[in-house]
């Protein structure tokens, strides 16, 4: 299943229960996490904070595509 949110997408083995932890917060808290909400997302879903930030880079590129923007991240002016 390589759907959108899918933890094997990224090349990572998680848990429907960790992509669910990371998706909400994603969605919910911020795209762009801090070291502190990081190293708190981390936590929650029993993954190092390098596996952590590599997953939102990842979700970030696949979320910038489904917006039909550059999957790099830059400046987007409206």
């Amino acid at each position: 299943d390589s759907g959108i949110g899918s933890g094997s997408a990224a090349g990572m083995f998680l848990s429907e229960e960790q992509v669910k932890v990371l998706e909400e917060n994603f969605n919910k808290v911020t795209k762009h996490p801090d070291e502190t909400t990081l190293m708190l997302i981390a936590a929650e879903c029993g993954l190092s904070e390098e596996e952590t930030q590599k997953w939102f880079k990842l979700r970030n590129a696949v979320w910038r595509q489904a917006e039909g923007l550059p999957a790099e991240t830059g400046m987007v002016w409206d």
